[in-house]
């Protein structure tokens, strides 16, 4: 059994996909980041960033105690070698999605993190900088569209790498996006939401989230600094 301490967030997604493709047993431990569930002592025991995703997985490989990881590339890396599933055996192959997942972790998701919330959550609207990370977020679209060139997936089968990638391209239109001028990133995008898992696992995180956050949880999830983090 894997605990997924989850809130239905593009990194959140991550995990729901892998585990409904590789038809794992989970259960979702809703983690409600506008409520501060992410400070709670008994969650920062084994996700010290303060951030979900989380996973415990009951059932580790060794047969020992229970193995918990947190970020969600981390989490991705470890289910697919606990499944040895949906990523290469062919060494290289398995290199390349290693070099897209953390593409993600270093770019496209940080970058698109930013357009968010300089677009949607700031408190003051700064032309400089909305411009910037839609730019930024733009060129990210433009290195997977040049990779998907010729390809149906980002490393020929579908891997960590894709689902890594999908749920923060899901979240186009908020980026400033538009999928029509990526036709190779479009047709990829169609390709992944239409798999029967990735319906399912949206849809685990339907009813968790309000649609937009309030000044208060804006506060709480965009106020934290050095002092947040001291014991």
């Amino acid at each position: 059994m894997i605990e997924l301490h989850y809130w239905p967030t593009p990194n959140g997604h991550k995990i729901t996909l892998f585990l409904e493709e590789a038809g794992l047993d989970y259960q979702i431990h809703p983690v409600d980041i506008g409520a501060g569930d992410q400070f709670k002592p008994e969650f920062l025991a084994f996700a010290p960033n303060n951030r979900m995703p989380a996973i415990v997985d009951r059932a580790p490989v060794d047969g020992g105690e229970p193995q918990t990881v947190f970020e969600s590339g981390a989490i991705l890396h470890y289910l697919a070698n606990k499944t040895g599933r949906f990523v290469p055996t062919d060494p290289r192959k398995r290199i390349q999605v290693m070099e897209w997942l953390m593409w993600q972790m270093g770019g496209l998701g940080p970058m698109a993190g930013q357009n968010h919330h300089f677009t949607q959550y700031a408190p003051e609207v700064i032309p400089y900088a909305q411009a910037r990370y839609i730019n930024e977020t733009g060129r990210l679209y433009g290195v997977l569209d040049r990779r998907l060139e010729g390809r149906d997936f980002i490393v020929d089968d579908y891997s960590i790498a894709d689902m890594a990638c999908f749920p923060w391209v899901h979240s186009y239109e908020k980026q400033s996006q538009n999928l029509d001028d990526f036709a190779n990133v479009k047709a990829w995008f169609e390709r992944i939401n239409s798999r029967q898992a990735t319906q399912i696992a949206y849809a685990k995180g339907e009813g968790l989230r309000a649609p937009t956050f309030t000044e208060a949880e804006k506060k709480l999830l965009f106020s934290q600094n050095k002092d947040s983090v001291k014991p």
